[in-house]
């Protein structure tokens, strides 16, 4: 069996070739000890040719866990060949991996991709010179078209080893290069020679680590690198990226021309619109709209009225009861299944076809590249406000579940940035928090297309406020971190991969009510069926109510203060699905319909006003995360104080918001009085302005330095 690595830029169209030649024959993992996703599948056409799917990355210099990822992974001889995807419309930047990856000692094929864009903009590449120049073989292919994939593949998996096959400097840097090689002498496998030599020039200090060399052979090396950068006058590092660069406008010059009139291309026409510093947020708006719009109130909606009221409402129940019954099964365990179980899950469930349509919108905005430029407008945006653009990949990850979102955050350099977009993250409604919206939406605002989407946009909100807060206090002030992003070229979504991503992220979600919903609506029903003494009683004196009577009272200022929200809300910290779970049990399945006609949403709505329930679940989507997110939180500040420091803000935070939505939403909306919670809601509104508007204390930077070395010292 072969195995072949698949490297290139992020954005290059390397997973999407992944997906195309793996299909449903591929596993998804995670790196050891890092966060960064890795697959690996077999090729539909040969099952004995493994591909292995590298994190998209710019250099093989170990700058980010994505770049360490793929150089130890190739370092490791793991890889017979590297099938390196080249974006043709980008030739020059992506080269500057490939100069890298041939220098490593495994054969590398030239994967040209994107042909077919490149021939749209008036780009002309001539692969035989290009595969000239690489003295590597080079095959044009376009992923989205599914051309020249097999070949390159095939390419891949015949490659032999060529000697020659790396790129040749200036005779000043290679002599240097030369002698450091020799100096290593037996050190280091003869293949692998000229890598380590380029990377001792570059004074890299992960290599020189593991090499392990003697004091001889390291004095000799030095003195070689430092007579080279006398000869160029610059440091070792520029001398090499300036020699990479240099070779390239070669090999660019050979094989690529362009047209003299190059007209703009379409995705330049599209971001003058979308990117536009005036109309970029209010078309990200209309846009988040008018997806939370299809999946909550209109096509998802459909979809989970008919789950709701037919399947978990007539034909499960029903069919499950003739069933057991018939079986002559013990009551008790007719009433955990169909009232615990069956309630419980089904309520939770009810929701997928909502969840699917949401997923499937978003797939369509990444797989077309119209996510990207959100990342690049809301840099723009929250560097004025405290936060690098990195900040918001994270963000975005959470929408899909908190916890890579959290993980997603070791990208980011700066320590202080990187734990205020931990404490931030789960501000995003993720999939476990979309039923709680659709639920929120459904009962209480079922002509009102805004409540959906303003969940999605109350958690940007709190990040940037927060952001621009916590800034202002010693341990998060200082300027942002740089974010750089390649926005790739828009094109039509691949179908393949929209279904898949819909499937995986849909499938994730059924599978935790299958297992976590499962057993938490076993616990909820025994809770909520027997007192303390295990006796048979009504739900309003069992185990849950007395617990939730001692809970309740914290919520009564939130307008939410009965046993059954509080004990929702707190079960909802196992996991946020719980919330909708323990409704449909408390309630007899939220879907259930009652003896006199009424839906049991009936009974939600007699419970709570619509302020009372809007700030319910503003709550739920600040509050703490579920327990495997705070454990993720945990690891990622990898301090116990930090994490209660992050749990206390977001909990915080969530209350604060909360009462000030009800207090005043009461008021103004439902005929409430004006009561002493009022003004404590209104000191703490006018508390908030003041740390979001106050002006920024300078902190001095010798102060700031020495807490950045602290911070280091602790990581």
């Amino acid at each position: 069996m072969r195995e072949i690595a698949l490297v290139g830029n992020p954005n290059s169209g390397k997973t999407s070739l992944f997906n195309l030649v793996t299909g449903s024959n591929q596993r998804v993992g995670n790196w050891p000890g890092v966060t960064v996703d890795r697959k690996e599948g077999f090729w539909k056409e040969d099952k004995e040719l493994k591909i292995q799917d590298l994190p998209g990355i710019y250099s093989l210099s170990p700058y980010t866990p994505e770049e360490i990822i793929a150089r130890d992974y190739l370092l490791a001889r793991q890889a017979d060949a590297i099938l390196n995807i080249v974006d043709g419309t980008n030739l020059t930047r992506n080269l500057y991996l490939t100069t890298q990856l041939l220098e490593t000692g495994i054969p590398v094929v030239i994967g040209l991709n994107m042909m077919d864009l490149a021939e749209k903009n008036g780009q002309q590449i001539n692969a035989d010179k290009l595969a000239y120049a690489l003295n590597t073989p080079v095959v044009p292919m376009s992923a989205l078209k599914n051309r020249g994939v097999s070949k390159a593949l095939k390419e891949a998996n015949q490659v032999a080893y060529h000697e020659d096959a790396y790129p040749v400097y200036s005779d000043r840097l290679e002599a240097a290069l030369g002698e450091i090689a020799t100096i290593l002498g037996q050190t280091v496998a003869e293949r692998q020679a000229r890598w380590y030599a380029i990377k001792l020039f570059e004074r890299d200090i992960r290599v020189s680590q593991e090499l392990s060399l003697s004091q001889f052979q390291t004095k000799e090396i030095e003195e070689i690198i430092a007579i080279t950068e006398k000869i160029f006058d610059e440091d070792s590092e520029s001398i090499l990226i300036n020699e990479r660069y240099s070779f390239i406008e070669g090999v660019v010059k050979l094989c690529y021309s362009e047209e003299a009139d190059i007209k703009a291309t379409l995705s330049d026409r599209i971001d003058r619109i979308v990117t536009n510093r005036i109309l970029a947020l209010p078309i990200f708006a209309g846009v988040m709209w008018l997806v939370y719009y299809l999946a909550i109130q209109t096509v998802g909606a459909m979809g989970t009225d008919w789950v709701n009221e037919v399947l978990f409402g007539d034909w499960v129940p029903n069919y499950l009861a003739a069933g057991l019954e018939a079986v002559n099964v013990a009551p008790w365990l007719q009433n955990l299944i169909l009232d615990g179980i069956v309630a419980g899950v089904g309520a939770v469930l009810g929701f997928v076809p909502q969840l699917l349509v949401l997923f499937f919108c978003l797939s369509i905005l990444e797989d077309c590249g119209y996510m990207s430029r959100i990342a690049f407008v809301m840099d723009r945006i929250f560097r004025k406000f405290g936060l690098s653009g990195k900040s918001f990949i994270p963000m975005l990850v959470a929408t899909g579940c908190g916890i890579p979102g959290v993980m997603a955050s070791r990208t980011i350099e700066n320590e202080k940035d990187r734990r205020m977009t931990v404490m931030l993250t789960t501000f995003m409604p993720c999939s476990a928090k979309l039923p709680i919206i659709a639920l929120i939406a459904g009962a209480f605002f079922p002509t009102s297309s805004w409540v959906a989407p303003s969940a999605y946009f109350i958690g940007m909100t709190a990040i940037v406020l927060s952001g621009i807060a916590l800034k202002k206090t010693r341990l998060f002030a200082g300027d942002p971190a740089p974010f750089i992003m390649e926005l790739p070229a828009y094109h039509l979504p691949i179908f393949k991969n929209v279904l898949r991503q819909t499937f995986d992220r849909g499938w994730s979600f059924v599978k935790k009510a299958g297992t976590i919903i499962f057993v938490s609506s076993i616990l909820i029903w025994f809770m909520m069926t027997y007192n303390f003494q295990l006796q048979e009683v009504a739900e309003g004196d069992s185990i849950l109510a007395s617990l939730g009577r001692v809970i309740a009272p914290i919520f009564a200022p939130l307008g939410f203060g009965n046993w059954q929200a509080a004990v929702a809300t707190i079960s909802g910290l196992i996991a946020k699905e719980n919330v909708l779970g323990t409704f449909g049990i408390l309630f007899r399945n939220i879907s259930e319909v009652s003896e006199n006609g009424q839906e049991v949403w009936g009974a939600l709505q007699a419970a709570y006003t619509p302020v009372a329930a809007y700030a319910f679940l503003v709550f739920n989507l600040l509050c703490a995360p579920c327990f495997a997110a705070i454990g993720a939180i945990r690891r990622e500040m990898g301090d116990f104080k930090w994490t209660m420091i992050a749990v206390g803000y977001q909990t915080g935070l969530a209350y604060i918001v909360s009462l000030i939505i009800y207090q005043y939403g009461h008021i103004i909306f439902e005929g409430g009085s004006f009561n002493l919670m009022t003004i404590v809601a209104t000191g703490l509104f006018l508390a908030m302005l003041y740390l979001i508007f106050r002006k920024e204390r300078k902190v001095p930077q010798a102060i700031m330095n020495m807490e950045d070395i602290i911070v280091g010292s602790e990581k």
